[in-house]
């Protein structure tokens, strides 16, 4: 819901740039104090595929579709991220695909169907965008629990945020129309999503992570 009220102030990828390069900052601080070093060199190239795919793409992709779908449906989109997830996972980890999961991922696609009607949601093609940023955020995970399990948690954050942020803001410098109407509201709304859902999340998130399998912990976020 922020994330959406966010582009009445911001342009989309100048908005992802300064959330992900704010709370890039917080981490690094808070790293810096705990003393936490940087990871072993075997993990850079795959920390850069999920600052990639997670924080550049996924982020990117979801605030440029709330200009065009409501905040509820774009949600509902992102969040077929377990579906994608269960997929790979079985494919990629060796996850033992049940007839729940089976059960779970038809039922999904069903849902996904009834909600891309588009005389009632709106456009396709945004929808079709929401769902590659799921996907694409799938990918991160599956790669996380395949490449970064032994990977201290906080300082994967760290660097998959600064990743991300980098090339946020390479890609915003280079093709993005400059909009920041710096009033109140837009300050709370970077604050809130660079420190509370950015940094603190992602760290959450990671950490639940590493210690699920990856398919049952991407269904702890259909709470959303």
């Amino acid at each position: 819901m922020v994330m959406k009220m966010a582009n009445e102030y911001f342009s989309p990828e100048i908005f992802v740039t300064y959330r992900f390069s704010l709370g890039a900052v917080i981490l690094l601080v808070f790293a810096y104090i705990r003393k936490i070093p940087l990871p072993p060199k075997k993990f850079w190239g795959w920390i850069f595929l999920t600052g990639l795919f997670q924080i550049a793409l996924g982020g990117s992709i979801v605030q440029y579709c709330f200009q065009f779908l409501d905040a509820g449906l774009v949600s509902v989109l992102n969040y077929t991220m377990p579906m994608w997830v269960t997929i790979l996972a079985a494919i990629f980890l060796n996850e033992k695909l049940t007839k729940q999961k089976i059960f779970g991922v038809t039922l999904g696609i069903f849902g996904i169907y009834v909600l891309m009607n588009v005389s009632i949601s709106g456009d396709f093609y945004a929808m079709l965008t929401a769902l590659i940023a799921a996907l694409s955020w799938a990918v991160g995970n599956v790669i996380i629990k395949a490449k970064l399990s032994k990977c201290n948690a906080v300082a994967m954050t760290t660097w998959q945020m600064v990743v991300g942020a980098i090339l946020l803001a390479i890609y915003a410098a280079t093709f993005d129309d400059y909009r920041a109407d710096w009033t109140f509201t837009a300050i709370a709304c970077l604050l809130y999503n660079s420190v509370i859902a950015s940094a603190f999340a992602f760290f959450l998130w990671i950490y639940i992570l590493e210690h699920m399998q990856a398919s049952k912990a991407a269904i702890s976020v259909l709470g959303v």
